[in-house]
């Protein structure tokens, strides 16, 4: 089967190609994208090429296809699989494998298997090790959407406090306690922000900073301080960069729980500053420059307590979650999803996306079209464009089920 695909050949060397995937193993699945969102971590891998550690050195001669975040229909099952996974079946794909302590991982290291391509061949071990996993949705993108949230849900599910007096130590975020969510204006911020107030593990405060007030209205806009006095969490959406405004709204007790959503190093320092006792801070943003490093108080890692941890994506049981709590209505991240495009708009978009402003960019693999902010789909020529406006413009302004549905048979019709 003959497939189109965006694939890595060096740093900064990416192709839109069509060629002929082999044919798939009795231990593979062959299966249909049909959506895929960019992630910074595609463009930073774009960028390193074979200096990323999980490229390899020889995508010169064998170049692997980008993307990760996968939204598809299984089409074919191989022999071992069968009874296991059916033709027909929606999916998502959990990337981070560690399968045998390798990094390896579709998007990243793969010649067959990527989320940037109209049909890939799964590979066997995505699916011993669970990371191949049955969806059940109306849309496509929120199965693709499943990947950020999973990192997002790993990330509280990685923090942890110390039990005073012992050494065992208890995951999670502190229940009832105080989260605050540094630079949480952009698409990873939002799903922490409507996680936090919609998961079994709630806490009492959530304080949200961003320095673009334009991203903070947005925010507010989308999860409400209503909406989460509801939820029995009080949501305070904050421009400031100040530890002692930061410290004040939690009476000067400090916060338990740090996410810090950016690698400047300013606000991984702010972060550090507001800690309360035995408080955690989780370095979420990952920097492309292997050097960076900052300035932290380690009088407070001694006598007070505080800690650092770093998550770098999700497992399967996080991704299980995710999905999980999109099928029952509980979180919603269509609001990470600020424009819409096809599969001849990853490169450029790949490439320059820290300079491209919005959030999520979502990429439907098997459609041409210009990358767009969902705001200006009605500027673009035509009935279909037209009708896709109509339908954000009922829902809130977000991308939606329906409206995936009336651009997918749209163009099924061309």
């Amino acid at each position: 089967m003959k497939t189109k695909a965006v694939r890595l050949y060096g740093k900064s060397d990416l192709r839109l190609e069509e060629f002929e995937l082999p044919p798939f193993r009795e231990d593979e699945i062959l299966a249909k994208v049909v959506t895929d969102g960019i992630c910074m971590s595609t463009h930073k891998a774009a960028l390193q090429g074979a200096d990323h550690k999980r490229v390899p050195a020889d995508i010169a001669h064998n170049p692997i296809i980008t993307g990760h975040e996968f939204g598809g229909e299984i089409l074919e099952v191989g022999a071992k699989w069968k009874g296991a996974y059916e033709p027909g079946q929606k999916f998502a794909v959990q990337t981070a494998l560690n399968y045998k302590g390798s990094l390896d991982a579709p998007g990243y290291s793969y010649r067959n298997i990527g989320s940037n391509a109209t049909y890939i061949i799964i590979p066997n071990e995505v699916m011993e090790l669970g990371c191949l996993i049955p969806y059940s949705g109306d849309a496509f993108f929120y199965a693709s959407l499943s990947e950020p949230m999973c990192c997002i849900i790993g990330a509280f599910h990685a923090n942890y406090h110390t039990t005073a007096g012992s050494y065992e130590h208890r995951m999670g975020i502190v229940q009832g306690g105080n989260t605050a969510i540094l630079a949480g204006g952009g698409p990873m911020g939002m799903g922490a922000i409507d996680y936090a107030i919609h998961c079994d593990r709630k806490p009492g405060m959530v304080v949200v900073t961003d320095i673009d007030e334009s991203k903070l209205r947005r925010a507010a806009q989308i999860t409400t301080v209503e909406e989460a006095a509801r939820n029995g969490v009080g949501l305070v959406y904050l421009n400031s960069t100040s530890a002692g405004e930061l410290i004040g709204l939690t009476g000067g007790r400090g916060y338990d729980d740090v996410f810090v959503f950016s690698p400047v190093a300013p606000v991984v320092e702010l972060g550090d500053s507001i800690l309360g006792r035995d408080g955690c801070l989780n370095f979420f943003a990952g920097p492309a420059d292997p050097s960076f490093s900052v300035r932290l108080n380690f009088y407070n890692v001694h006598y007070a307590s505080s800690h650092i941890v770093g998550t770098s994506g999700g497992n399967a049981s996080d991704m299980i979650e995710a999905l999980s709590l999109m099928e029952k209505g509980l979180i919603d991240p269509a609001a990470m999803v600020t424009h819409v495009g096809g599969l001849d708009c990853v490169i450029d978009t790949t490439l320059n996306l820290d300079k491209l402003k919005g959030g999520k960019k979502l990429i439907y693999t098997h459609i041409s079209m210009p990358l767009t902010a969902i705001e200006d789909l009605g500027l673009l020529d035509g009935p279909v464009f037209e009708g896709l406006a109509e339908i954000i413009k009922g829902n809130n302004g977000l991308w939606c089920a329906e409206a995936e549905k009336h651009l997918l048979a749209a163009y099924s019709a061309l």
